[in-house]
């Protein structure tokens, strides 16, 4: 007879997974299981009634769970590698500049330096048995669909991992050391006949008595033996805090509710008849007024307890497995990790243990293939379910994102790619001192250092000049009196088939009359109506249509417009010209000559500070069309530009620049545009609704220091609890709030002093 062939054992043999699919179900056996990934929450630094209805609300998604399946929730502890750095820094920036580059570079490294450089990604796997693929889909559309609404009460955003994402998590726990993005393609590799097991599983992997060789790593999977009665809810944070790689997984199965409380009456039944056969027995020995045992008498009260848990407290039972897999780089640090997360356990009456020859099947429950292979069941109620729970604290840890600070409760990067959110317009807000335009230059730095994208200030304080000039931008200054002339009528033909700049312009000129006319002694009084409108439009088209037509190349200017009115037959075109004349051919005629600036250098600063009060109104109506018109142009050339506007709560009194900032808030977005509004009288912007608008629609918000007064509109405009909000009170500079999109997480922002770029950004006196 011949003998089969034994199979060697090999790395890929050790992951069981028999089948992948695209959309991310894996099958092990005849099981099929899901993953999703779930973001964190700020259960940390939460109120105690904001704890209290997180915890009320995790119950809930627990007891949501089907009774069919097996819900593992895995915290996944990785190394922050320097990727995130390399991520920012490999940009396609200006190439000059290299001493300003090195320092951030630095100054990147020795944060994350001093950081545990720890990330806790958080996962939750449902594995179910099914007949077939069909079913096993529309099984997990269906409890997808329900995962995604349970976590959304909580705050939390629930995404779903396709087949690469999911597979990644597998390569980045076996092969640490590769760094990056994960690159596979399951439709590339059957065409080269490549098993997807090869893109993940490790170079070798052994498995010893008590711990496992991942390579050159060693490895051990302990687990949760015997609990207390009661709980801590912090258990799962002090263990996570432990600065080393690792999976904490709690793998849960809800018993259906008839079954427990079938399971709990039979349990119930046990203590009673031990207890009266106790009785009888000292009855038979004449001893009537014996007690009751003290155990049989607490075991019968935990077990009513229990039952009504179960029965009207809506509580569930549930069999519960926790395991936990560390990794080390040597046996000796192996060990003493080992026992540093068991002392964890016993601070809080919990007992973990090794497994013993079992290390290969309490690998594979505890890594999210959806398996639960030793037998280590225990049973416990939703609530203690619950008090095993998995949140800590938010992290901002975007790919290509702008560094802006330390997470002051992990101490992580906070590096956060503003693109990436469905608007990346925001605001900068803080009382004067809070370090807000020293934010501001930070990322403006950035930006110009590597990034290719525009930058454009709105600088009414002359505060940013000496940065942009060494940054190589242009200082334009904005004064009867300058040098500096911008063209009102400047134009971009190129941008004909996306929106007509002749309409565009069209409507800048009547706004322009309708600003000078509101606020003149003419006869019109209140502002432009339907027949100016008519004329305005007319001598638009027609002081453009030599050069749209190519006749000529030389732009029209304030003075040709004008010119063009007084050759209209309408009495109201000359009054229109008369209300021009000023800002045309009078003393303000600043812009009516032809541009003498750059305003196409990739960054330009508008100096306001000498605008006067007649020059105001038309001056900022000119620089904001002078604004939209580099969007529009940089959205035909794939390029983004972010537009900072310090002050901006002045543009708001203006009822002219406030609807365009408001409308460029809306629309900027479609034209890769990123709005920053850099101000500190937050309070006064609450009560401008056009403001109000535009912060409760900033996915981006920098909060530093704030008066008591802001802090009460912040917290009731954004839901900020009591303890986030000491993160800006009496703050020192650098330190606040950071809101991305829907994460608000405390950050501190120390710069070092003894840094050339310090001193550029720096606004304290003898600093800069």
């Amino acid at each position: 007879m011949k003998r089969g062939k034994r199979k060697r054992p090999s790395a890929q043999r050790s992951i069981p997974i028999d089948k992948l699919y695209r959309d991310g179900i894996i099958k092990c056996g005849s099981v099929y299981s899901k993953s999703w990934r779930f973001s964190d929450v700020n259960y940390d630094v939460a109120s105690d009634d904001d704890k209290e209805q997180m915890f009320l609300t995790h119950s809930a998604i627990l007891n949501g769970l089907p009774s069919d399946a097996f819900t593992k929730i895995s915290i996944y502890n990785r190394t922050l590698g320097n990727e995130v750095i390399k991520q920012m820094v490999s940009s396609n920036g200006d190439e000059r500049f290299e001493q300003y580059k090195r320092e951030l570079i630095d100054l990147l490294h020795s944060k994350m330096e001093e950081s545990n450089s720890i990330v806790h990604d958080k996962y939750i796997t449902v594995s179910t048995e099914k007949k077939n693929l069909e079913e096993a889909k529309s099984f997990f559309t269906r409890v997808g669909n329900d995962l995604t609404a349970d976590f959304a009460r909580l705050g939390s955003k629930i995404t779903e991992l396709e087949y690469k994402e999911r597979l990644q998590v597998f390569r980045d726990f076996f092969r640490p050391q590769d760094e990056g993005a994960f690159e596979f393609d399951l439709k590339k590799a059957m065409a080269r006949g490549i098993h997807f097991k090869d893109s993940i599983c490790p170079d070798s992997i052994e498995f010893r008595r008590d711990h496992i060789c991942i390579g050159d790593k060693f490895a051990r999977v302990i687990f949760l033996k015997e609990f207390p009665t009661f709980l801590k809810d912090e258990m799962f944070s002090n263990l996570t805090d432990f600065s080393r790689n690792m999976m904490l997984s709690v793998d849960i199965q809800p018993m259906p509710t008839d079954v427990a409380i079938k399971l709990v009456q039979k349990k119930m039944l046990a203590v009673e008849t031990d207890i009266t056969k106790w009785q009888n027995k000292q009855n038979m020995n004449n001893n009537f007024s014996a007690n009751v045992p003290y155990d049989m008498e607490q075991m019968r009260k935990e077990i009513k307890e229990l039952l009504d848990d179960i029965t009207t407290r809506d509580q569930r039972m549930m069999y519960a497995v926790v395991t936990l897999v560390h990794i080390a780089d040597s046996l000796d640090e192996l060990n003493n990790d080992t026992e540093t997360l068991m002392s964890i356990g016993r601070k809080f009456f919990c007992t973990f243990a090794t497994l013993k020859f079992q290390q290969e099947d309490a690998l594979n429950t505890v890594l999210p293939y959806g398996l639960i292979k030793i037998d280590a069941v225990r049973t416990l109620t939703t609530e203690s379910a619950a008090v095993l729970i998995p949140y800590k604290t938010q992290e901002i840890i975007d790919e290509g994102g702008l560094y802006y600070g330390i997470n002051a409760i992990s101490h992580n990067l906070l590096m956060c790619n503003r693109k990436l959110l469905l608007n990346g317009n925001g605001f900068i807000l803080g009382v004067s001192g809070s370090g807000k335009s020293f934010a501001s230059k930070m990322e403006m730095a950035m930006v110009a250092l590597f990034s290719p994208d525009d930058i454009i200030i709105i600088d009414p304080e002359r505060e940013y000049g000496p940065l942009v000039l060494k940054l190589g931008g242009e200082v334009i200054k904005l004064s009867a009196s300058s040098l500096h002339h911008i063209n009102a009528m400047e134009i971009d033909k190129d941008t004909f088939g996306e929106e007509n700049p002749i309409s565009i312009k069209s409507e800048f000129l009547i706004s322009l009359f309708d600003q000078l006319l509101k606020n003149g002694d003419t006869h019109f009084g209140v502002g432009v109506g339907a027949m100016e409108k008519s004329i305005i439009d007319r001598c638009t088209i027609n002081v453009f249509s030599d050069y749209i037509s190519g006749k000529t190349t030389r732009m029209p200017t304030l003075v040709d417009f004008r010119n063009e009115l007084l050759r209209q037959s309408e009495p109201e075109a000359h009054s229109l010209a008369l209300s021009l004349e000023m800002f045309a051919t009078g003393s303000l005629n600043a812009f009516a000559h032809e541009s003498n600036v750059d305003v196409n250098r990739r960054i330009i600063c508008y100096d306001t500070l000498e605008l006067g009060d007649q020059m105001k109104a038309i001056g900022l109506l000119i620089m904001l069309d002078n604004i939209m018109n580099r969007v529009m142009a940089n959205r035909r050339r794939g390029k983004y530009t972010r537009v900072y506007i310090d002050e901006a709560h002045l543009l708001f009194k203006n009822p002219y620049s406030a609807e365009f900032l408001l409308k460029a808030w809306k629309r900027f977005r479609k034209y890769g545009g990123l709005l920053t509004g850099i101000t500190q009288n937050i309070e006064d912007c609450l009560r401008n609704e056009t403001a109000r608008g535009m912060l409760s629609n900033s996915e981006f918000l920098l909060m530093l220091n704030q008066s008591p007064s802001d802090r009460r509109e912040l917290a009731d405009l954004l839901n900020i609890s009591d303890t986030q909000l000491s993160h800006i009170t009496n703050a020192a500079a650098g330190r606040g709030l950071i809101k991305v999109g829907g994460s608000i997480v405390p950050f501190v922002n120390d710069f070092p002093r003894d840094t050339e770029l310090y001193k550029l950004m720096s606004t304290k006196p003898g600093e800069g």
